[in-house]
């Protein structure tokens, strides 16, 4: 039987479009580009997360000379939000790139990662993915990974 998946996202030719709000979140995770540790692929992101709480944090990516033992700038502020602020909900997660040349999406990983907080903290969670001057934004990173990994 054939079975048909579809969404709706937000997309924003400018981000001067977008609330001042999700604005002020992406140009947190475009700061945190200036972070990262990406000196073998030159490819630095940042992102950064507004909790229920109202605090913002940001991560940045981390290439190790052991490759693959680096880590993404979304896994590593997932990760530090888990350990540090459980019980503060991450209500949206922005992503920058430098270079910039166009929207900055999350890898595999991070897609499942990011399904597995949701998972945990109950609540969906806003991604904005930004760059060359344009965003897209889904309310759940369950639309990034649909077919997501689950154990039962």
């Amino acid at each position: 039987m054939k079975r048909i998946m579809d969404f709706s996202y937000e997309h924003y030719d400018s981000l001067d479009e977008m609330s001042a709000e999700d604005r002020q979140l992406v140009q947190e995770a475009v700061k945190a580009t200036q972070t990262a540790n990406a000196r073998y692929s030159n490819f630095k992101v940042g992102a950064a997360a507004r909790l229920a709480s109202g605090v913002t944090l940001h991560a940045s990516n981390f290439e190790s000379e052991v490759y693959p033992a680096g880590l993404c700038a979304e896994r590593s502020l997932l990760f530090y939000v888990q350990a540090n602020h459980a019980d503060d909900p991450i209500r949206t997660l922005a992503i920058a790139s430098d270079p910039s040349l166009r929207e900055c999406y999350p890898c595999g990983q991070c897609r499942q990662v990011l399904v597995d907080v949701e998972r945990r903290q109950g609540s969906p969670i806003r991604v904005i993915m930004s760059g060359g001057g344009t965003a897209s934004v889904v309310d759940t990173a369950t639309k990034l990974l649909p077919f997501t990994f689950i154990l039962d």
